[in-house]
């Protein structure tokens, strides 16, 4: 564990012992998105809350939640999710660090997702990129529907089942000023990945990614969920939970703020101008 996290970390759970807590937050604190997260949970949130780990709940967060006297389950990651799901639906669950929504028939449920949706991409493309004309966008049916992905004329969809379609999807690209690609974690595989940007390369044609890694590894730019703004959002979420609001009435939401990357390099070899403007809304230009 980095030194650097550890008063932070030591904060939050220095709460008192005898408090009790409206709200747990179940996630694991040596990961920075957590961390950043809660901090906009406690930033926005006026009721006490409790962090507890994802193994230190396993089998257990039941009895948890009734000895804190706790109305509210915040749940950070797949595997808080799914201990959460265990518990009873007079407790409120708010889900986050999960890719798109889960298939999940529990009640009293929502949660914010990291994907961001293709309209992010098309609002900066249309505002600060106007060479890029057309996208075309490479994933699943499921995430063209919950991205939202064809919405746009701008759009081209290559829906795809598999990792090997993915790849033949991007040599058949032609035409576009830019390849988006879904955040389809059973197709991209890191081999997938390789293959997909090498092939774009080729033909000179950009890489919208999907996470900061990408544009270190020559993708041309990603958005992505801004996890201090998401906590803002699942602090609203519970606020309402606490104040018995069912949360499946909330439709599960992205985040409303996001980061942008960008890999200066990137654009100069495909002949693409970054304003000055666009790089000042940056969070991290590479390299």
């Amino acid at each position: 564990m980095h030194l650097f996290w550890l008063p932070h970390i030591l904060f939050f759970f220095s709460v008192s012992i005898c408090e009790s807590a409206d709200v747990i937050v179940v996630g694991d604190t040596n990961l920075r998105p957590v961390i950043e997260i809660i901090s906009g949970i406690r930033e926005r949130l006026g009721s006490p809350i409790k962090i507890y780990s994802p193994f230190g709940v396993k089998g257990r967060l039941r009895d948890i939640v009734e000895n804190e006297d706790a109305s509210v389950v915040v749940a950070l990651g797949s595997e808080a999710l799914g201990e959460a799901l265990k518990l009873p639906s007079s407790i409120a669950v708010i889900y986050d660090l999960v890719i798109v929504p889960p298939e999940i028939d529990r009640p009293n449920t929502t949660g914010v997702y990291m994907a961001t949706p293709v309209k992010e991409y098309i609002d900066i493309v249309n505002s600060y990129l106007p060479q890029i004309k057309r996208i075309a966008v490479v994933g699943s049916r499921d995430l063209m529907r919950i991205l939202d992905a064809t919405a746009s004329p701008q759009v081209a969809a290559y829906n795809v089942r598999s990792s090997f379609e993915f790849v033949n999807a991007v040599k058949q690209v032609d035409s576009v000023g830019a390849i988006l690609l879904l955040p389809d974690v059973r197709l991209l595989t890191d081999t997938t990945v390789e293959e997909v940007f090498l092939s774009a390369f080729r033909k000179n044609i950009p890489i919208l990614g999907i996470s900061e890694k990408h544009v270190k590894y020559g993708a041309l730019m990603s958005i992505t969920f801004n996890p201090v703004n998401v906590g803002r959002q699942i602090a609203e979420k519970a606020s309402k939970a606490l104040n018995g609001i069912d949360m499946g009435t909330l439709p599960p939401s992205p985040s409303r703020e996001f980061d942008i990357y960008i890999n200066i390099n990137t654009a100069k070899k495909m002949g693409i101008h970054i304003s000055q403007e666009l790089l000042r809304k940056a969070k991290r230009v590479y390299p």
